[in-house]
């Protein structure tokens, strides 16, 4: 489906100057400086980039609508058309180097009045220019693929043949050139409306956990806490919360449901994860071996693990509150910025020096807004931003061991994205599936080394538990995730579904994945409400799975052979939107396509099970 410009993901923080927030026990936490997009949302050069935008994209369609298949067919075909698609790209860079900022600007208080405005304003003008440019892809997609093929022969077009081929691949799902012109601006007030509302909505909830209202990223890290307690109680604050606001929430999913069921049926897609799975540039098949395998392993994984957890809490069963809960009687501390930053740095340098290099720019030039704001947007997230400035990341730390894990994960986002970006705006962006595969193994990296930096058996208990954990959330629950979505999309074609009905298939999948050990109390059935992948992004989910699944093949690779590993690695991670999955795998010895590469991956993470097993009553 043609999209003639990307609004890259996420968005935050007023920029201007880098700053630094207190936090107690945590140290200076760095702020953002978005300057290296834009000096502030009143600059004078975002109104001047806007304006340019406009003069471009209608100085783009005036030469070239209605004209391609004339150029294909004339002398020097391939320098033409090279020269077509350099230009489109330069404008798509300066769409998103703004869509960018707004988005970021936005993220960083998604509750502000201005930055809600400028978010909003900023994104209609992107799409409003952007119309001018729908023509080019459809267009290029009805040139006849001889005549292509030959202008692909001359070096100008020669170079973009990876994002013309992707390109390609979505022509049998596009649609008039006037019907694509008003999906395309439709999407302002149609998907795009329902994702700020739910943004801002999320944003501005307040959970009452003894008598103090918190944000949600606040209270979800209470679902952590050693304090059994506070555990229970941000669990049923987050109940209540949600439940009050399940109406809307309910509106919200049934809507994009709907939305994507009409645009589904009119592009021609047969599975409603299908479209996922083109701009994924995966197999279908690949995605079911993938699901099939993780879900015939729940009993071997989660059941298993949660039950040995609750062995341990002296229980048979677990609330669900305490399904992410540190182990008894081991001491838990809160970590310091500075104390995350050197364990992660440190172990991207000893994987290569020149990993640990890029991540640190991250931390010297201020591209990291690490405190936990009212009003901030939850989670984390790396954005690319442009080829033509450099990624930002976004965290909500708060000094867990997962948070160290976090921003393990999100530098190694960042680290891909900075290598990708020579590849340039059309093909530095890597598809989900692939996209995850640097995060992934950064937090493997982080993981290995603090582990066989630990000795004491109770310590390399709880360390092994929490990546076991992490593991689950990643591979395990990501899939669940995705059976949710399937039976919601699926069975929204037959009318909305009650808020009743929508926890009830929470509850089932959740049930199926997590097993007999973990009990769910009443009010979880809500906690599908806060999943931002479901509105943002339908089916992403798998693509974590996926991606732990790979780096665990990955790794056990670099373990049995790392010469000369880090460098195939990073020429993998350098290929950006370039290659498909099977030839970023083939060095490697990998093939996704083969049943046993998911079952290799999955066995990793019960091989750690087994030796949490190995180690009880040995402390």
């Amino acid at each position: 489906m043609p999209t003639a410009t990307k609004v890259r993901p996420k968005a935050a923080s007023k920029p201007a100057r880098a700053k630094t927030a207190k936090s107690p026990g945590l140290g200076a936490l760095p702020e953002w400086n978005l300057a290296d997009l834009y000096r502030g949302i009143d600059a004078p050069e975002v109104a001047r980039d806007l304006a340019q935008a406009d003069v471009e994209c209608a100085a783009f369609e005036e030469t070239y609508k209605g004209k391609l298949a004339t150029i294909a067919a004339a002398p020097n075909a391939g320098a033409k058309l090279g020269a077509a698609v350099k230009r489109y790209e330069a404008i798509e860079d300066l769409l998103g180097r703004l869509g960018s900022f707004a988005s970021l600007t936005y993220a960083g208080n998604t509750v502000d009045p201005a930055r809600s405005k400028f978010y909003g304003d900023v994104r209609e003008r992107i799409t409003a220019a952007s119309l001018h440019l729908l023509f080019f892809t459809l267009e290029l997609n009805r040139i006849e693929d001889g005549a292509l093929d030959r202008a692909m022969e001359d070096p100008a077009l020669g170079h973009y043949r990876p994002w013309i081929e992707d390109t390609r691949r979505e022509k049998p799902y596009q649609l008039e050139d006037r019907i694509e012109e008003l999906f395309h601006e439709k999407s302002v007030t149609g998907r795009g409306a329902w994702n700020r509302l739910f943004d801002e909505t999320m944003a501005s909830l307040r959970f009452t956990v003894d008598g103090k209202p918190l944000a949600i990223e606040q209270t979800l890290s209470l679902m952590q806490d050693a304090d059994g307690k506070k555990r229970r109680a941000a669990s049923m604050a987050l109940a209540k919360t949600f439940k009050e606001n399940l109406r809307t929430f309910a509106l919200i999913m049934n809507t994009l449901a709907k939305d994507k069921e009409i645009s589904d049926r009119w592009r021609g897609f047969a599975d409603i994860a299908d479209a996922r799975h083109l701009s994924n540039r995966v197999e279908p098949e690949v995605v079911e071996a993938l699901v099939s395998a993780v879900r015939a392993a729940y009993p071997r994984i989660s059941h298993r693990y949660y039950a040995l957890k609750a062995k341990w809490f002296g229980k048979k069963r677990l609330p669900h509150w305490d399904r992410n809960a540190p182990l008894p009687k081991v001491a838990t501390r809160s970590i310091g910025w500075s104390e995350a930053k050197d364990t992660v740095l440190t172990a991207y340098g000893a994987f290569s020096p020149r990993m640990a290099e890029i991540a640190d720019r991250f931390f010297v030039r201020n591209w990291i807004d690490a405190p936990a704001r009212p009003g901030k947007q939850s989670g984390a997230f790396a954005h690319p931003t442009v080829p033509s400035v450099h990624p930002y990341v976004l965290l909500n730390y708060q000094g867990k061991p997962r948070d160290v894990m976090t921003l393990a994960h999100e530098l190694g986002h960042g680290v891909h994205q900075v290598l990708a970006a020579p590849n340039g705006a059309l093909m530095a962006p890597t598809p989900l599936t692939l996209a995850e595969t640097a995060s992934v193994f950064g937090e493997m990296l982080t993981f290995k080394k603090l582990l066989g930096e630990t000795k004491d058996v109770a310590a390399r208990r709880a360390m092994l538990a929490a990546k076991v954990e992490d593991m689950i959330n990643t591979v395990v629950r990501q899939i669940a995730f995705y059976s949710f979505e399937r039976k919601v999309h699926t069975e929204r074609r037959n009318g909305e579904l009650t808020a009743d009905k929508l926890n009830e298939i929470w509850m089932s999948v959740q049930a199926e994945s997590l097993g007999p050990a973990i009990e769910l109390k009443p009010g979880y059935e809500t906690f599908w409400t806060y999943i931002p992948h479901f509105v943002h992004s339908p089916f992403y989910v798998y693509a974590y799975a996926f991606g732990d699944c790979m780096v665990n093949s990955l790794y056990a690779v670099y373990e049995k052979a790392n010469e000369g590993f880090a460098e195939r690695y990073l020429a993998m991670l350098a290929a950006g939107g370039t290659k498909h999955h099977s030839e970023l795998l083939a060095p490697f010895g990998l093939d996704a396509r083969d049943p046993k590469f998911w079952q290799g991956g999955l066995g990793v993470i019960e091989r750690l099970i087994s030796e949490l097993e190995s180690l009880d009553g040995r402390d």
